[in-house]
């Protein structure tokens, strides 16, 4: 997706005056793309391809394949190739699309350029979720079932336990792995199993290996104990999350160097986090050595965030002269990602929300709301919609989903932690779901934009709905605003129940501004029907008000310069 970093090495490749401009766009935007140069421009490609992570290509598509072709070896380890032609109107993903990360490349490459991505990769074009784009390991018959799942073919998914996957499609069924079958599955496990041409394996970060040494350890006495551990107990190293050890083997250079061979973090944990863990082999012989009767056990059971209660010791404690493994199984937790979808455009929606709203299977939400994000949703995404009044209901829907191991995006409008459904949804969130905020385009910075500058200086946001908090505690707020001279902020200002509010509120301020301070109302920021209004403390007629505007009330220095409110900061160099 597009809010995805670029790779950390980008090599520009450009044959002309124009792909050299192009190219330089692309430079000063990114510190870390170099054009590449050398005696001739395959020389130059050549050099890119053995010295970066990416490459962009300013040449022709044919030029590049032909250049090229002799050094391909592993679409995991070969670096991802955008080509862009000379008009810079597309920007082709031609290599690595999923594992090198070209699809994205494109895309950032195509905003920079005002060009047009040009993605082929079949599951990319129709809105499914490629295996390999899971952010797991995925082992078998990928190529296989990918053509199954995007022609339509059964496919039987066979889970361990209730990870949260991204939506799939309807053809995609869970199933038991008892269920007789000869047909193409999908397999989410930690266990080594044997595949044929019809299986793909995902592997889910389920194992943690907790390790204990003694000083000086050599990594391959590491590496060969946890190999060796993982393979008697039927277990694929590509499902380990993390090594886990004590804080004072932080830097065991034998430890550390196995992590980084694996791909993995390495954890560690103070001495008495892990004497506190109940495991089934203490040592007194330890407990005297390093201040807790274990490491490897208990490191492997605190895991990567230090929530014992969820895993399962699958292999205890196995020691060589220097090295101890244990190894744990840490349960699936559900997902729940609170989505500010913004003020309404889509232009205001941010490239993480699509991107969670993508990798959802459940995504619950009011109805208006969903309707506007259904373009974005997955092929197989579950949509819960309710309407106004049911708040709730919504939380406590999307966290009962969460919490039965599934990826979950709850959405709102504007930021999602601002008078949106972040709050009522965490009240009830425990520790058995991860949970994800994306921020969103809140409606004061929307109206702010369109008013000019008005929050430059303190600001005070404030709800005038009474249903929820009762209006001496509102009033209270509005008077403290008042009295504190903040530019104040009216959500929910006045609706056809609640019609006396915002004159009341606005009497208060008026008590503490001059009666020519700017006030701003806009309704529907954004959105079709936008409208921005201009007035004063005295003049505002509350009767234009209604609850798709927000009030942007000034403060005693805010004015109005060429009909915008603008706030000044109060910059010393002003003086």
């Amino acid at each position: 997706m597009t809010d995805q970093n670029p790779p950390a090495r980008i090599g520009l490749v450009a044959a002309t005056a124009a792909g050299r401009r192009h190219a330089d766009t692309l430079a000063a935007a990114w510190p870390h793309a170099r054009l590449i140069d050398g005696d001739t421009v395959a020389d130059a490609l050549r050099s890119a391809w053995a010295g970066c992570d990416a490459v962009v290509a300013f040449l022709a598509t044919g030029a590049v394949v032909r250049i090229v072709a002799p050094l391909l070896d592993d679409k995991c380890t070969d670096p991802a190739v955008v080509v862009v032609d000379e008009a810079a109107r597309h920007a082709v993903s031609l290599l690595g699309g999923h594992a090198g990360g070209g699809n994205a490349l494109a895309e950032q490459v195509a905003a920079l350029l005002d060009a047009r991505p040009v993605i082929t990769t079949a599951t990319d074009a129709v809105g499914l979720p490629g295996l390999d784009t899971l952010g797991w390991p995925v082992q078998g018959a990928v190529a296989a079932v990918s053509r199954a799942i995007l022609d339509g073919e059964p496919v039987r998914l066979v889970a361990d336990a209730d990870w949260p996957l991204p939506a799939l499609p309807p053809n995609v069924r869970a199933t038991d792995e008892d269920t007789p079958d000869d047909g193409y599955r999908l397999l989410v496990t930690d266990r080594v199993v044997p595949t044929d041409g019809r299986t793909a394996v995902l592997r889910p970060p389920s194992l943690v290996a907790g390790v204990g040494a003694s000083r000086g350890v050599p990594a391959a006495e590491v590496a060969e104990l946890l190999h060796r551990v993982l393979a008697e107990a039927g277990l694929d190293p590509a499902s380990l999350r993390c090594l886990a050890s004590a804080d004072i083997k932080a830097d065991e250079a034998g430890i550390r160097s196995t992590a980084d061979a694996l791909g993995v973090p390495l954890v560690t944990w103070p001495a008495t986090r892990l004497a506190a863990v109940d495991v089934p082999h203490p040592s007194e012989v330890v407990r005297a050595a390093v201040g807790t009767p274990s490491v490897a056990e208990a490191a492997a059971l605190l895991g990567a965030d230090g929530r014992a209660g969820g895993a399962t010791l699958l292999v205890g404690k196995t020691a060589t002269a220097m090295a101890t493994v244990a190894v744990a199984r840490h349960a699936p937790r559900g997902r729940l990602a609170v989505v500010g979808l913004g003020p309404g455009a889509a232009d205001l929606r941010t490239p993480r929300a699509v991107t969670e709203l993508r990798r959802a299977a459940v995504v619950v939400g009011l109805d208006q709301y969903l309707d506007q994000v259904r373009d974005v949703l997955r092929p197989g995404t579950r949509v819960l919609a309710s309407g106004l009044g049911a708040e709730e209901a919504r939380a406590r829907a999307a966290v009962a989903e969460a919490t039965a191991g599934r990826a979950v995006a709850l959405i709102g409008s504007g930021d999602a932690g601002v008078y949106a459904m972040a709050s009522p949804a965490l009240e009830y969130a425990d520790e058995r779901i991860d949970v994800v905020g994306v921020p969103g385009v809140t409606a004061a910075l929307a109206a702010g934009a369109l008013l000019g500058a008005p929050l430059g200086h303190d600001h005070a946001y404030l709800s005038l709905s009474d249903l929820h908090t009762p209006w001496d505690v509102i009033e209270r707020r509005v008077t403290a605003a008042a009295e504190g001279d903040f530019v104040t902020i009216f959500y929910n200002p006045r609706s056809r129940a609640r019609d006396w509010q915002l004159g009341k509120a606005l009497a208060i301020l008026a008590g503490h501004r001059s009666p020519g301070t700017p006030v701003g109302v806009v309704r529907n920021a954004s959105r079709p029907g936008e409208q921005v209004h201009l007035a004063t403390v005295a003049t505002l007629d509350p009767a234009i008000v209604d609850m798709y505007s927000v009030v942007v009330v000034g403060n005693s220095d805010t004015r109005l310069v060429a009909g915008r409110m603008v706030t000044p900061r109060g910059y010393r160099w002003r003086s």
